[in-house]
């Protein structure tokens, strides 16, 4: 078991972390029929396609401010009742445009919901503004500018996700560019959808200190063992690599192939609900499963903590706590 351990998390989607019966519950308070999505508790959806359908209409239940506080403050708590210390958050201010609520607000919203999380919990978290590639380099360009623009301070990242087979990498790192001089920590999808090529790429024209997944760089153990050197870490979610057939099953997900090579790894969760999944179930895998010790694990937690996008005090705060536990953990072990 590990309930003990405690945890942090660097790659999850907020609207992908909707809890069902807090869907369920929006539904009902706008009136919506989700039976074609939701049913019996759990979301309902076969393939890569219909999980995009899904996932677009759950997150159409979140119309306001406040339910976007609501929302945020709920998957926070969730981290912090399986003993998460930390939690950075995927957003995109273009969702809050298509949705006529507003960037400004929809960020406001989830800001509201991280500073109640914080006062209910002690957790910290921050956000991680995101471009879609799927809407073209224009977009995540205009979603950068928001994000260095948003002088929010709990915005400390910039990312882009979406479709990872539309257009080049080459084509949208001058959102990148702005995001770095802005000061921003990167991040980027790669290396789910598409193979080691695309994890190659970023790291040529992004230049991130982590890679969203990253797990088909696996392919090439020339990019392995550079992954290694340059010290990226990898954001690894390995419940949704498996439902979403990146892999077949677990024995055959590279993450303990990537670790004993010397890539940085951590575990996450993407969009927990919608692949049966949570960031405490990841945990679990890694220790049942996938056969990783405690201390093992531990080692993960800890880079995602020294990779957080956050400042150098806050840095030394969480890991001064996670040490003092972990330390207590390891002696309790021995």
């Amino acid at each position: 078991m590990t309930a003990h351990l405690l945890k942090a998390e660097i790659h999850c989607h907020i609207e992908g972390a909707a809890p069902p019966a807090l869907a369920a519950a929006q539904a009902k308070k706008y009136g919506v029929d989700t039976s074609h999505i939701l049913r019996n508790g759990a979301y309902v959806w076969s393939d890569f396609a219909e999980f995009l359908i899904c996932y677009d209409a759950v997150a159409a239940l979140f119309k306001t401010a406040d339910d976007y506080a609501l929302l945020t403050e709920t998957y926070l708590t969730e981290l912090a009742d399986a003993n998460a210390i930390y939690s950075e958050i995927i957003v995109s201010p273009d969702h809050g445009d298509r949705i006529g609520l507003g960037a400004d607000a929809y960020l406001a919203g989830i800001s509201d919901g991280i500073h109640a999380a914080r006062e209910k919990t002690g957790i910290e978290a921050r956000i991680i503004v995101t471009g879609e590639r799927h809407f073209g380099p224009d977009r995540v360009i205009a979603a950068a500018e928001y994000a260095a623009r948003a002088k929010n301070p709990l915005v400390t990242g910039f990312n882009m996700a979406g479709e990872e087979r539309m257009g080049r990498v080459a084509d949208y790192a001058r959102a990148f560019d702005i995001a770095r001089d802005a000061g921003l920590g990167l991040t980027i999808h790669a290396g789910e959808v598409c193979g080691a090529f695309s994890v190659s790429d970023a790291l040529d024209l992004v230049k991130p200190s982590r890679i969203g997944h990253g797990v088909r760089a696996i392919e090439d153990p020339v990019l392995v063992a550079r992954l290694a050197d340059l010290g990226i870490v990898l954001e690894i979610c390995p419940g949704s690599n498996i439902a979403l057939n990146v892999f077949p099953d677990f024995d055959s997900h590279p993450l303990r192939r990537l670790k004993v090579a010397g890539v940085r790894v951590c575990l996450n969760s993407d969009d927990p609900p919608f692949f049966g999944t949570s960031l405490a179930h990841e945990y679990e895998i890694a220790s049942k499963i996938m056969g990783f010790s405690d201390q093992e694990i531990d080692t993960m937690t800890r880079t995602a903590l020294d990779a957080a996008f956050v400042d150098e005090d806050t840095r030394c705060r969480l890991l001064a706590r996670f040490d003092a536990q972990a330390g207590d953990e390891a002696a309790k072990r021995a």
